[in-house]
């Protein structure tokens, strides 16, 4: 598979989010707003390319060489906490007003399902580095459209009216369905 088909099947085919469903937990919590989703998927954005790359050379370079195969789950945990508390004193000290409008799903990146999928995601289709690097890269643009385009969504929805027993969640998950059956339509792209 070339670079071009890799970006491509990481942002629209196996989008981690709406056709993996990996990290919802985030993307539901943190769409309401356009700048919370935005600054959501920027730091995604950053730990997601630091751990998938990290994770790698770890796994290929420490863990394959001495026989530690084994503690790869515990290994790449402890890399994504590192980044995400690295990440959480930058918002805090630099930019406070998005460290409070991120609030509790901050510290949620280290508990990120997408993440850790990710990491293994890379181990387990046998990517080379660069190809890693790309994936990584490119899973996290993915979540990070995803999330951009949900919270433009849910901004929009808060203008209609929407009956009664469909709002707020039940009308954020339908909205999150169709999302998900929009970007099906890309499968067999790649």
């Amino acid at each position: 598979m070339g670079y071009f088909e890799l970006i491509i099947a990481c942002v629209f085919v196996n989008n981690i989010l709406l056709a993996q469903f990996l990290g919802n937990c985030p993307f539901l919590g943190t769409s309401k707003k356009m700048e919370t989703a935005v600054g959501m998927g920027m730091a995604v954005i950053f730990v997601l390319v630091m751990a998938g790359t990290i994770t790698w050379v770890v796994y290929a370079y420490i863990l394959v060489k001495f026989g530690l195969v084994y503690l790869r789950t515990i290994a790449f945990i402890v890399i994504i906490a590192s980044l995400v508390q690295f990440v959480e004193m930058f918002l805090k000290k630099s930019i406070p007003a998005l460290y409070a409008g991120l609030g509790i799903f901050l510290p949620l990146i280290t508990t990120n399902c997408a993440v850790m999928g990710v990491c293994v995601l890379n181990i387990d289709k046998e990517f080379t580095f660069l190809q890693a690097l790309v994936a990584s890269t490119f899973y996290a643009v993915g979540f990070g459209l995803a999330l951009v385009l949900f919270a433009g969504l849910r901004e929009r929805i808060l203008l209609a009216r929407v009956p009664k027993p469909l709002q707020d969640t039940s009308i954020a998950l339908i909205t999150a369905g169709m999302i998900s059956l929009a970007f099906f339509a890309f499968q067999g792209m790649v």
